[in-house]
């Protein structure tokens, strides 16, 4: 199953000649393209999906997305516990 995941974006620089972001998700830091969503900073939530961002995410609708998908048990199954982590943090109970 391919997911598109929020993640929190960490720090951004051009690679390359191609905005790059590195983004949290649950303590597994991934490096993101930004090319899809240019003005995304520091701090602010982005939907990733195979590498790229996507949209912009306000950090409640990030919370509440994890917490969705640790309900239904596909974070573990998908990407390990990091995600488990960040949902328990966003409210999602097991």
């Amino acid at each position: 199953m391919c997911l598109a995941v929020p993640g929190r974006v960490l720090s951004v620089a051009e690679v390359d000649g191609t905005r790059m972001a590195e983004v949290d998700f649950g303590g597994v830091r991934k490096d993101v393209c930004l090319e899809f969503v240019p003005d995304v900073g520091v701090g602010e939530y982005v939907v990733v999906h195979v590498g790229f961002a996507i949209q912009r995410l306000d950090e409640a609708s990030a919370r509440e997305t994890l917490a969705h998908f640790e309900r239904i048990g596909i974070l573990d199954e998908e990407f390990g516990g990091g995600f488990t982590r960040l949902a328990g943090q966003a409210g999602a109970d097991r």
